[in-house]
């Protein structure tokens, strides 16, 4: 497989060394000081692109590679209000495309269970509420987290009364549906709370809380490999492949 890599810091870099452990070829490393290279010249010959970037550039990177018709696969998490737009274009262009909020093994089985465990909430009631934390490094650009979005979106289509989710982020200044105060949360809406604390790679609890007990589901990620593997699989999946894909897919 001949790859490109769209984003070379930690996660690029990590992404690199499996690619290359795997027998795989990088083509192209595309970062802040050559992103004019990430052109049809540059993408002739690669097979794939695995772009991990920001929430500002993801979008035109990964429109980049479907027009010049590289299949592309994407971590890149705080954009994806336009991630169906991609995924048309895609369509229409019989190209191939790849988006998953987290790559890791453990956090697909997390959504999986998450959404069983909401339903079942729902069926006994019980008087719990439900809400979400999720703890990152400082550099980490977009809160909440694509994967505490993912989470809460398998709650709200599983368990009755709850229609949408915000974030209670203190101290974080880019936030999306933003509340000042956990009790400025509505009652329909499932609170998503926001940590950045040093170089944390990532964890992830969903918590249900009655009166008389608590349940917590909670996935914590060690270290960006589980990530930067995930990633080399689904493009190996995706290689050769035409339309669009996520981890559900890969996991059957």
């Amino acid at each position: 497989m001949k790859a490109a890599i769209i984003g070379y810091g930690k996660m690029g870099r990590e992404i690199e060394r499996i690619l290359r452990e795997r027998g795989h070829e990088v083509r192209l490393i595309v970062d802040q000081a050559n992103v004019g290279e990430l052109d049809a010249a540059h993408l002739a010959g690669v097979d794939v692109a695995l772009e991990f970037t920001t929430p500002a550039t993801a979008y035109d990177n990964i429109r980049t590679c479907l027009e010049c018709g590289v299949a592309v696969v994407s971590g890149t998490t705080g954009w994806t209000d336009r991630l169906a737009e991609l995924q048309d274009l895609c369509r229409k262009r019989g190209g191939a495309m790849f988006y998953a909020s987290n790559y890791c093994l453990g956090v697909n089985l997390m959504f999986r269970l998450n959404r069983q465990l909401a339903a079942l909430v729902g069926r006994v009631g019980g008087g719990y509420s439900v809400r979400i934390e999720e703890v990152h490094h400082t550099q980490k650009k977009d809160a909440p987290s694509g994967t505490a979005i993912t989470l809460a979106e398998g709650i709200i289509e599983n368990l009755p009364g709850k229609s949408g989710w915000v974030n209670y982020a203190p101290g974080i200044e880019h936030t999306t549906n933003r509340v000042e105060h956990s009790k400025d949360t509505p009652a329909d809406c499932i609170e998503i709370r926001s940590v950045r604390e040093g170089m944390v790679p990532g964890i992830h609890t969903v918590t249900y809380e009655s009166e008389d007990d608590r349940l917590e589901l909670c996935h914590e990620i060690k270290n960006r490999r589980t990530l930067a593997q995930g990633a080399v699989v689904a493009a190996e999946f995706l290689c050769g492949k035409r339309g669009v894909y996520g981890m559900d897919d890969l996991l059957k």
